[in-house]
This record gives structure tokens, C-alpha cells and sequence, in this order.
């Protein structure tokens, strides 16, 4: 094998790698249903800023005071800072609102459309639902 096949297929097999991610990235119809419109509101226990979708989970209070943790995925990083969000936007016990889709298996697992932080302010989500959740 010559150095320039070498790089070659070096270069291929550097590019199948790096595309492994994407391959697991779903669509919001395999996940969420858009006919499951939630609104809960809870207490910020964690944020996640990555790729593909950013993540944070509150604590839920249901009628009885039982508490339970929900996630909410939200779009990519970068579509939310074009949403205007920034990084400390929603911090570790902060009260918000979110309205959302839930998922299909009805897990606590929501599409967060829209998410009205402790501040008052409301940004979206960045959603993956049709037509960006909006």
C-alpha cells in the first residue's frame, strides 16, 4: 500500500468515526408525540450544554407531593444561543415552566417547546416538533 492509498483510507475511516453520532440522532416523531401537549413546572436540578440536543431536569411535584425527576430535551446549543438563551439562562433551582410534548412510551421525558424561566422571561426551545415547536 502506497502512502497516498494510506491517507486515503486513513481519511475515509477518520470520517465514518467522526459520523458515528449522527447515525443515532432520531427524529421528534420517533421519540415525542405532538397530540401529548404537556405544561409542568418544577425545580432545575441539572443542565446539559451539548450536541445534538441540550438537556436539563426538574424535580415535579405531583398532586399528592410525591416528587419525580423529568428531562427535557431541547434543540442544539447552538439554535438555543440563535433563541436567545445563553449558557447560565436557567440555573440549579430555578423554578420554570416548560410546555412540551411528552414522549410516546410516556416516560418523564419531554420535547420542551417553550420554557418561561424563573426571571419571567420565555425562550424557546429549539424544538425538534414540526415547525420548531413554535
Amino acid at each position: 500500500m502506497t502512502k497516498i492509498q494510506a491517507a486515503v483510507w486513513l481519511s475515509g475511516a477518520s470520517l465514518l468515526l467522526a459520523s458515528a453520532p449522527a447515525f443515532a440522532h432520531h427524529s421528534f416523531a420517533a421519540e415525542f408525540d405532538e397530540r401529548q401537549p404537556i405544561t409542568i413546572s418544577g425545580c432545575v436540578t441539572r443542565v446539559e450544554w451539548m450536541n445534538p440536543h441540550a438537556h436539563f431536569y426538574l424535580d415535579v411535584k405531583d398532586a399528592k407531593g410525591n416528587v419525580a425527576n423529568w428531562e427535557f430535551e431541547l434543540g442544539s446549543p447552538n439554535a438555543l444561543m440563535r433563541e436567545g438563551w445563553m449558557r447560565g439562562s436557567m440555573k440549579i433551582g430555578d423554578e420554570v415552566t416548560v410546555q412540551g410534548f411528552r414522549a410516546k412510551d410516556g416516560s418523564n421525558l419531554v420535547n420542551a417547546k417553550s420554557v418561561k424561566l424563573a426571571d419571567g422571561h420565555n425562550l424557546f426551545g429549539a424544538s425538534s416538533a414540526p415547525e420548531g415547536g413554535r
